[in-house]
């Protein structure tokens, strides 16, 4: 068989890096529960015709699904195709569940999502997401918008990711202000503006007057983009360019109130930052991204907004706001240039030595008796000499060695990093403490040579 050809776009971790996104996303999940989510799970694909049309790129980056040995009744069925992100299969899931379903509903959901796009640092065509939404029938309480960045704050505190920024915006800013100034294609104009950290204002200035943007229309549309603010300040900063539309009043008196109440209880959490667009065009009021201060080329690793009409059965519409996480974004950063790593790179914390293979079932039987009591063990593959069973623990991170018989009473466990060995008893030996919980920690960094 041929050497296998790698694929570009899809992440696969060696065991020890899976063990630390596995951390991580218990953590996460932690965090989610304690707020009161619960877990949903959703298939991993959808019709084609629902995928389509959710704006941005996203129709360009479909991975349609079919047999490949369909006959002609399998293609006479609609298409399929592996959804792009968690929001709109929850959409779906929402309209077909609804009856069963208790609102508000708080949902999160940990799955890989896929798209067809070209892959880069931090982009991948299957990646894992983390979200949270919460959904209601009719009407959405307003309130959620500002709870949602506060769960996310949660999460990333008890991840050592550094300092941290979530920059806030509402999309009725911009829809009003380009209003205001005369411009009706507020989608077009949009996706021209969430460029600007891609290609720049001068750039973004071409592309809009392109569209038919007047060139003072233009640079009016940059001003507003521009404004980044900490706390309500952004609110007179915009009122000062002098556009008027009730569409761009409503989407300040939301973003006041979210920057405002949310610094009651973070203070410094949020920044009003009125670039920030989202590509998507489901998003219909506060839209959030969520950047690594010093990493801010790297972009968004937590993203997301209010949508009001996503989910809609023709009769009832259930608004809803998210974020998600891009779990394997970020920790393709934290992994590969932060030195994230757990405390031991293994679950497992005792390998038990075989003396020889006639007494291999009583290895067995000592580390039937330490699982039973939650201690994650392992038999030695081989009856080798002590020395290699030792040193392969050693290569597994594995921090103790067990010996049956090896004491004058019964057996003994070595703890192979301080060489430290002792008399133990498997019915009675106890863990420490500190081996006892895997810990998230980050690598020294190599000194300068």
């Amino acid at each position: 068989m041929s050497k296998p050809t790698p694929i570009s776009g899809f992440l696969e971790w060696l065991p020890a890096q899976r063990y630390t996104e596995q951390l991580v996303l218990d953590i996460i999940r932690e965090v989610f529960e304690l707020h009161g989510f619960e877990p949903i799970n959703t298939r991993a694909v959808e019709p084609v015709v629902r995928l389509t049309g959710k704006g941005g790129d996203a129709d360009k980056e479909i991975y349609a699904v079919s047999r490949l040995a369909a006959d002609e009744a399998d293609k006479a069925e609609p298409g399929l195709g592996l959804h792009f992100d968690l929001t709109v299969p929850f959409s779906r899931y929402v309209i077909e569940n609804a009856g069963k379903l208790t609102f508000p509903f708080r949902r999160y959901q940990i799955q890989p999502v896929w798209r067809g796009e070209r892959p880069q640092a931090g982009r991948y065509r299957e990646f894992v997401q983390a979200d949270i939404d919460i959904v209601d029938v009719g009407e959405l309480p307003f309130h959620y918008e500002v709870e949602l960045p506060l769960v996310i704050a949660d999460v990333f505190k008890r991840l050592p990711i550094g300092e941290f920024r979530i920059q806030v915006n509402n999309r009725k800013i911009p829809e009003g202000f380009y209003r205001g100034l005369g411009i009706d294609d507020i989608v077009g104009t949009l996706r021209i503006v969430d460029k600007l950290d891609k290609i720049g204002p001068a750039k973004v200035k071409e592309l809009l007057v392109a569209e038919g943007v007047e060139d003072a229309a233009a640079d009016k549309i940059l001003a507003l983009a521009a404004i980044s603010t900490p706390d309500t300040s952004f609110v007179e900063q915009v009122r000062a360019l002098g556009v008027e539309h009730p569409t761009l009043e409503e989407g300040l008196e939301q973003l006041r109130v979210v920057v405002e109440t949310a610094a009651e209880h973070a203070p410094g959490l949020l920044v009003a930052e009125l670039k920030i667009a989202r590509g998507l065009d489901y998003y219909t009021g506060t839209v959030y991204e969520t950047q690594l201060v010093g990493e801010e080329g790297y972009g968004s690793i937590c993203s997301g907004g209010r949508y009001d009409s996503l989910a809609s059965d023709g009769k009832r519409t259930y608004p809803g706001v998210g974020l998600s996480i891009g779990v394997s974004r970020l920790l393709a950063k934290l992994i590969g240039d932060g030195g994230l790593r757990t405390s031991r790179p293994t679950p497992t914390a005792v390998l038990v030595a075989v003396n020889d293979e006639t007494s291999r079932a009583e290895s067995m039987r000592i580390a039937a008796a330490l699982r039973e009591r939650g201690i994650p063990t392992l038999v030695s593959p081989k009856a080798a000499k002590f020395g290699k069973q030792i040193q392969f623990a050693d290569r597994r991170g594995i921090p103790y060695v067990w010996f049956s018989g090896a004491g004058e009473t019964g057996d003994q466990i070595k703890d192979i990093r301080s060489g430290e060995q002792f008399d133990a008893d498997a019915t009675s030996w106890v863990l420490p403490a500190a081996d006892e919980q895997v810990r998230l920690e980050v690598a020294e960094a190599s000194p300068a040579s």
